[in-house]
């Protein structure tokens, strides 16, 4: 995926190569940005005129000429800062463009290669201006400005010498350091880019992670307030009953809270929560005196699947509460849970008292479909229905089967 960031901008510390001295603060900037070429430029065509301005004056000394001097360092002046700019002037026209990456890129090295022959004729047209100048200069002080031919295998040493300095100069001074820290913050950025990505998806599942927790402190002590206010209410009526009820729950609470706090408490498997909700009906069972009668099927299989902890012991709960303990008489839950294509379908039923008013808004139910949205988004469904038979209610969880986001 090809990324681009702002050329006026500075970089971010992660991406940039350089100190924060005087003479290195330009590349905090793009490179072939507008800012960054105006810095390096200021930087190079300074050290140039210092140089040019000693050149100029050891030929004025040589030429006896003052005007000679100031012509030669001129003309120094603008060679070298035309071998140090052009290209990469040429480079920063291009980046400025706003093409796509992989065009940018050849454009690019182009028009470093074009800044550098430029700068080739322009130090040749400059050399033989100097030539011109000093001629006279050399003449009358019986010093000769072409010296006698060298032999042919010393002028090809010297040409592929010369040659050699020519394209090492032109390549390093002309913009060839800079097509390297292109190509290089290129890569910089793009392992920045990739890193705050990660921290980003990390920050965002911390936070997920967060509200579930808050999600699921709610649903945890919501069946056992109940329980426990339905065992205060047994101690008057029947003292026995309700010292049955408490060891029931002790039982409870000793085989399922280290489940619900395990691995945070944000993760579970299907057959976790079964055994969670069977812990749960067995001690109703013994609460409500042997009225209720319960079954929990499953394939073994499935028991395995990733699936959110607390949603089925919350329509469980809402189903003795609100369907079974209201209506006189036995009382039946049946959870099912099967596989639908790529989805994990889990229903809870039973013939209790049916759909009541107020019933599928209450706080238990609210936190199921919050967690359903939190982990899955639209890939979950909650759905609360009359039960096929015509008495009770039918709560039906449907998520992804063995993924959750």
């Amino acid at each position: 995926m090809e990324r681009t960031y702002p050329l006026r901008q500075k970089l971010p510390a992660e991406v940039l190569v350089g100190g924060n001295a005087v003479w290195s603060r330009y590349r905090q900037y793009p490179v072939f940005g507008l800012r960054w070429l105006l810095g390096r430029s200021l930087l190079f065509c300074g050290v140039i005129a210092v140089v040019a301005a000693f050149i100029g004056m050891g030929t004025g000394v040589v030429a006896q000429d003052v005007g000679v001097a100031v012509k030669v360092a001129i003309t120094e002046f603008i060679v070298f800062s035309s071998m140090a700019t052009l290209g990469p002037a040429l480079a920063t026209a291009v980046r400025h463009r706003a093409w796509p990456l992989s065009r940018e890129r050849k454009a690019v090295v182009i028009a470093v290669l074009i800044g550098m022959v430029l700068s080739f004729f322009i130090d040749r047209l400059g050399s033989s201006y100097i030539e011109q100048l000093i001629k006279p200069g050399l003449e009358a002080a019986g010093l000769s400005v072409n010296p006698p031919a060298p032999p042919p295998l010393v002028k090809a040493i010297g040409l592929a010498i010369n040659v050699a300095a020519l394209v090492v100069i032109y390549g390093l001074f002309g913009g060839g350091l800079a097509l390297r820290a292109y190509f290089s913050e290129h890569r910089r950025w793009d392992e920045h880019h990739h890193v705050r990505e990660l921290s980003a998806l990390e920050s965002r599942v911390h936070e997920a992670d967060l509200r579930l927790g808050v999600l699921q402190a709610q649903v945890e002590p919501h069946f056992l307030f109940n329980t426990l206010a339905s065992v205060r209410a047994l101690v008057r009526q029947d003292p026995a009953q309700a010292e049955a009820t408490l060891d029931a729950l002790v039982d409870f609470l000793r085989a399922t809270i280290p489940k619900l706090r395990e691995d945070r408490g944000l993760h579970a498997t299907l057959g976790q929560q079964l055994d969670l909700c069977s812990s749960y009906l067995a001690l109703m069972q013994v609460r409500m005196g042997g009225r209720l009668t319960y079954d929990v099927r499953a394939d073994e299989a499935l028991r395995a699947a990733p699936f959110p902890p607390s949603l089925l012991i919350t329509l469980v709960e809402n189903a003795i509460k609100h369907g079974i303990e209201p209506r006189p008489g036995p009382g039946r839950i049946d959870i099912d849970a099967v596989r639908d294509g790529d989805a994990l379908r889990v229903q809870v039923r039973d013939d209790g008292a049916g759909l009541q008013p107020g019933l599928s808004t209450g706080v238990g139910l609210a936190n199921v479909r919050e967690q359903l949205a939190a982990r899955y988004g639209a890939r979950a469904a909650f759905v609360l229905s009359p039960a096929a038979e015509g008495r009770g209610v039918c709560a039906e969880i449907r998520v992804p089967l063995g993924s959750v986001a």
